[in-house]
């Protein structure tokens, strides 16, 4: 099934895709101030396409770090309101308030997961959620078996 929010994958190679979702997400929502998509290496999550007004220094996280590992650990999707309350938070850039992280799943196991930051506090909800984890499904179905 395709969500019309979706951009079509015909015509491009699965890392042209990835890459054209998260630009297509940041232009489609302006609260998703930056969007990367994380493929899990081992015990290492690596940075794949993102879109967003700069680069981070977080493209390698052990599972064992962060918000992005927790919700490796968890297998569940993770919000956070305020990352400067949270601990976990792995700090990537100043004005970053909040925080959503969705787990990609293909063949019954996590193979990465979308990250969203967010410059305002409480930026995401369950609506969000409910929307990033059919996307997080709709690219696990496309998952050609590597990155």
């Amino acid at each position: 099934m395709q969500h019309e929010a979706f951009p079509q994958i015909e015509g491009m190679t699965f890392r042209e895709y990835c890459q054209s979702l998260c630009d297509h997400m940041r232009r489609l929502d302006p609260r998703y101030d930056w969007i990367g998509i994380y493929w899990l290496e081992g015990d290492t999550l690596a940075l794949g396409p993102w879109s967003g007004s700069q680069e981070t220094e977080h493209t390698k996280i052990p599972v064992c770090e962060g918000i992005c590992g927790a919700a490796v650990r968890e297998a569940k999707t993770i919000i956070v309101d305020d990352v400067r309350k949270d601990s976990r938070y792995l700090s990537c850039f100043f004005d970053t308030r909040s925080e959503i992280v969705v787990p990609i799943h293909a063949n019954g196991q996590i193979i990465g997961e979308i990250d969203i930051d967010g410059k305002e506090t409480g930026a995401f909800g369950r609506r969000d959620q409910t929307f990033l984890e059919a996307l997080a499904h709709h690219i696990g179905e496309q998952w050609p078996g590597q990155w």
